[in-house]
């Protein structure tokens, strides 16, 4: 009965911080504003897996061309990709928690067509703080929390 207790207690231990992690992770779940030149947008993260998240746009204010098309995506390098509504854009893909910081996916601007490594944090509970990077070169934009 004692090594059954203390081999739960081990259990538990090792894997009580892993779970954690991954709750606090799951912080970054929900809508944020976008504001990009004149263009404002949500953005909704959700988990794609254990400890996995991806950023995508849900709403545009211009969702519409000036001829009345819906806008899509034609700078987008995988040509697969170019028809997609704007209002659907994945911005942030496969980024992972550790250490305080969201990293390791990508940011897309689909404005340039480009594709940046990013991380993100938040800068106090409703704001989140996302920085792109190419190189030694880098912009940090701040997305504040809808819900």
């Amino acid at each position: 009965m004692k090594k059954l207790a203390i081999s739960l207690i081990m259990l538990c231990a090792w894997i009580l911080p892993t779970l954690a992690q991954q709750f606090a992770g799951d912080k970054i779940i929900g809508e944020y504003w976008v504001t990009h030149d004149d263009e404002k947008s949500k953005v909704r993260f959700t988990k794609i897996g254990p400890n996995a998240y991806r950023a995508q746009v849900i709403w545009l204010n211009k969702e519409k061309d000036e001829k009345g098309n819906i806008r899509r995506d034609p700078k987008n390098p995988d040509p697969s990709k170019r028809n997609t509504p704007a209002s659907n854009i994945v911005l942030i893909d496969k980024i992972s928690y550790e250490d305080g910081e969201w990293a390791g996916g990508d940011i897309y601007d689909p404005t340039r067509g480009k594709y940046f490594t990013v991380c993100a944090w938040f800068k106090d509970d409703k704001t989140l703080c996302v920085k792109g990077s190419w190189g030694p070169f880098s912009q940090k934009i701040y997305w504040p929390k809808i819900k």
